[in-house]
This record gives structure tokens, sequence and C-alpha cells, in this order.
């Protein structure tokens, strides 16, 4: 029994380290300014969900409950992120104040059986970066009729996560140069054109595995028609911001209540500031 409490301290002091180093509560560390003064949004970042924590990248559903319980009643706006991209290409009127974006990562069951019926309850949009070699094939991946349902409400945007979500960096030092370069490539346009077969649409929004990207993967992505893709990192979107690594802010359990929401007034108060003195 003494064990136990040991082990769940330590994962307790773990998780609360990552918290801090991910979001510190004062002085926190927002993008640069903007051009016009108007663009500072926070694209929040998920992975999967759950009764309980499971691993580092579940959050337990009844906190995602609670979350977007907070943006419903605190007068945040969730927006689609193509209606981001289209303000920050300068395609788009101002967005709402105190804009959000949300975005889940990978394709795990728990999004269609705990995320979806809350944003279709609070009607919020969401985006979806998918890796397809999984979808009706790993125990804990979606399945193409459940990518479909979500797709068909409306609330659901489905873009590319690679076919296989690989670790570049590894498979750079793995393979030869010529190896690479097929393997990049087939990661690339794979993944669009399955998606795209499935569920149809348009996919030309990446988000890079592990937030892993170069300038050589970025070029590959743009050939393979990738407009926009998507990093990690702890700041809002800004037009300062390269549009092929934006940040996103990752969510683990321990970004709750006060953590959360300081991530959101922190970034409306650095839009704010720059609306004021631009």
């Amino acid at each position: 029994m003494r064990k136990q409490v040991c082990v769940k301290k330590k994962r307790y002091v773990r998780a609360l380290l990552i918290v801090l180093l991910l979001f510190p509560l004062v002085d926190f560390a927002w993008g640069g300014g903007t051009e016009d003064g108007r663009v500072a949004v926070p694209i929040l970042l998920y992975h999967r969900f759950g009764p309980v924590v499971a691993d580092s990248m579940t959050i337990k559903t009844s906190v995602l409950a609670s979350q977007l319980e907070y943006l419903h009643t605190h007068g945040y706006t969730v927006i689609p992120l193509r209606q981001l991209i289209a303000s920050l290409a300068g395609k788009a009127p101002r967005l709402p104040d105190r804009s959000v974006v949300i975005t889940a990562d990978d394709g795990h069951e728990s999004v269609f059986t705990d995320l979806f019926p809350l944003i279709r309850r609070y009607h919020m949009p969401i985006t979806l970066f998918i890796y397809p070699s999984a979808i009706s094939n790993a125990s804990y991946a979606l399945t193409w009729s459940q990518l479909q349902e979500m797709k068909d409400s409306g609330f659901v945007d489905i873009q590319s996560h690679t076919y296989w979500h690989p670790n570049f960096k590894k498979e750079k030092k793995r393979l030869s140069a010529q190896e690479y370069e097929n393997f990049v490539h087939r990661q690339l346009f794979k993944s669009r054109e399955v998606l795209q077969q499935k569920l149809g649409g348009t996919v030309d929004m990446l988000a890079w595995p592990f937030g892993i990207y170069d300038d050589e993967l970025i070029n590959d992505a743009r050939q393979a028609g990738y407009i926009v893709a998507f990093s990690m990192a702890r700041h809002p979107v800004t037009r300062s911001d390269s549009m092929m690594a934006l940040p996103r802010y990752l969510m683990i359990n321990p970004v709750q209540g006060i953590v959360f929401e300081k991530l959101l007034a922190e970034s409306s108060l650095s839009r704010e500031k720059r609306e004021n003195h631009p």
C-alpha cells in the first residue's frame, strides 16, 4: 500500500513538473507581435480521453468537460481552424474576441466516445489530425465509419498527421538519403490520398508527428500539397509564426482549473496588449 502511494506521488510530481515547464504561472513566454495586433489565438492540442489518466497524453473526460464548460460560460468562442488560417492569410474578417481553436491528434477511439458528444452539446468545431494506417486497424483507434459520422456532423474537419506517425529524426538516421526521401514522400502523399478517398473533402493541413520538422520537411510538405502545418509550442498563434509550423498548446491532465484559466487569460491579455499598442 505504501509503495503504491509512493508511485502515485512520483507520478503526480512528474506531471506537475511538466505543467510548470509547459505553462508557468508567471511570466508567460508568449509569441512575437503581429503586423496589425489583431491575431493571438491559442490552439489547444488534445490526444485521448478516459475515466483515469492511463498515460501522459490522456486527459480525464471530466477534466475535458470542465474545460469546454469554462469556454462556453466565460465568453470564449471556439472557431474552426480554417477560420483562423483564413484570417492569417488576410482572407477573413477580424476574428471574434477570445477566439480559441481545438484540435486532436492521432485518432484514438475516445475522440468519438468522449470528445464528440461534448462538442455536439456545445456546438464547438474541432479539427482532427489523423494517421490513416491505424484507422479500423489498431485496437485503440477510430473506425472509418466513426470518422465519417463525425465529419458529417459539420463540427469536425479531418486532416493529416502523416500516414503512420513516424519520428522523422530517427528515420533520417536509419535510412539512406534516397530511402528517406521516398519514405517522407509516402508518409505525406499517402495520408492525403487515403483520407480524401475514404472521407472526401480537401486535406491540405498537416500536424507534424512529435512536433518534428525542418526546412527540408517543410519543402516536401508544400510539394505534397499542404498549405499549412502545425507543431507544438506554448504560445498563441500570431502573424509572425511560420504557416508551416504554427504553435499548439499540448494539453495534459494537470492543465486544469487555475492553470487552464491562466493559459486562456494570458492569451487574451496578449491580444489586448497588441491591439492597444500596435
